[in-house]
């Protein structure tokens, strides 16, 4: 039988994380993680929302002008 998987919720903000943390990187927090059991339904539900993505051509990707504002930080020369 596989080893049941867990997720560990912050209190305060709902952040999940796979490993427990001292201190939320969220909301800043300490000590605010508990251990939540994931159920088999939910892991299955989770590898199929992975599973369902399907590439797609660079030329078929939708480009969107943006505004940029220079910082003269960089200037290619």
């Amino acid at each position: 039988m596989a080893k049941a998987k867990s997720v560990f919720v912050c209190n305060e903000c709902g952040y999940e994380s796979s490993k427990w943390l001292g201190k939320c990187p969220a909301c800043n927090e300490w000590n605010t993680f508990f251990e939540q059991k994931l159920e088999t339904k939910e892991i299955e539900i989770k590898k199929q929302n992975k599973q369902n993505a399907e590439p797609v051509a660079l030329k078929d990707v939708a480009y969107k002008e943006v505004h940029r504002l220079s910082t003269r930080i960089f200037r290619i020369r």
